[in-house]
């Protein structure tokens, strides 16, 4: 009797056992795959609970949610042969068919998502490599905002060649552009030299500029200066006609009296300043008009 219940005993829990084992749960985050001696059986894409015949199938689990991967530096040479180093980054998953699992399986076998991505990144590289490389992709363009352009070139490309792997490639994107550590002292010293050319052709410009407008100031200079002594001229001329005219109306009002007034101014300009001795005969016609006052020749 007790030996029985033994046996029922043991015969419950190896039940139980093969109950538990051939029962798993895939989660929503999962991509699960039934192998039989190798060999898969079923191929669970979607959540919830499963079957497997206990201790001659097992579970393999694969993540099925987006994953990164970062591909090393790699040295391109676009079409203006100015080299370059970057490196990229792709999101990538496996597919969510069953196809795409069991390709995914068979492509890698044991090797999983390590092996997965050595193999994507390979592609990666050759496809940036192939993309950065064409012909028209110079250094500018992968530096300007076309390179969203020749990324999904990229992804593209490489979604397609990933497919045998069973991996759907999501995107691709450039994380960094240098120039080869070798190159960068040239570059510089050339942006330096291009740059002090165009301050020198700025200062040449400035220069020729600053020439033209003091030339066109010195010619109003002179243009103004020359129409003021025209008119200065036209003015002084016209003002020694007017005083010639009115000396010549006094001198035909009298003629006597002009004689005389211009006697006098003689007289005012002979004796200015400190000197105002004059030697001259005693018939000297300068007296005409001083010799009836008494003044005679020699007179201080």
């Amino acid at each position: 009797m007790a030996r029985s219940g033994t046996l029922l005993l043991g015969a419950a829990v190896v039940a139980v056992v093969g109950v538990m084992s051939s029962i798993f749960i895939v989660d929503e985050r999962e991509k699960a795959l039934v192998l039989q001696f190798g060999q898969i059986k079923s191929v669970k894409t979607d959540p919830g609970l499963s079957f497997k015949i206990p201790f001659i199938q097992e579970v393999v689990r694969y993540d099925g949610r987006i994953l990164s991967l970062d591909t090393p530096e790699i040295e391109i040479t676009p079409s203006d042969d100015r080299r370059l180093v970057v490196d990229a980054f792709a999101r990538y998953r496996i597919g969510d068919t069953e196809e795409a699992v069991t390709q995914f399986r068979q492509a890698v076998g044991p090797g999983g998502v390590r092996l997965a991505e050595d193999r994507l990144a390979s592609i990666l590289i050759d496809e940036i490599r192939a993309a950065l490389g064409a012909e028209g992709v110079t250094s500018g363009t992968i530096l300007s905002p076309e390179r969203g352009a020749l990324m999904n070139r990229i992804r593209v490309n490489a979604d397609t060649k990933a497919a045998a792997l069973g991996l759907d490639v999501v995107d691709v994107r450039l994380k960094q552009t240098n120039l080869p550590e070798q190159n960068l002292a040239a570059t510089f010293e050339r942006m330096r030299a291009e740059r002090e050319r165009e301050a020198t052709d700025e200062r040449a410009r400035g220069a020729e500029a600053a020439t033209r407008v003091q030339a066109q100031a010195d010619r109003t200079v002179v243009e103004i200066v020359s129409e003021a002594n025209r008119e200065a001229e036209i003015v002084r001329g016209e003002a020694d006609a007017e005083r010639n005219k009115i000396f010549a109306e006094a001198y035909g009002a009298d003629e006597e009296f002009f004689r005389f007034y211009r006697s006098l101014r003689a007289y005012e300009n002979a004796l200015k300043g400190n000197n105002s001795t004059l030697v001259i005969t005693p018939d000297s016609e300068f007296f005409e008009f001083l010799d009836g006052a008494g003044m005679s020749a020699g007179t201080n």
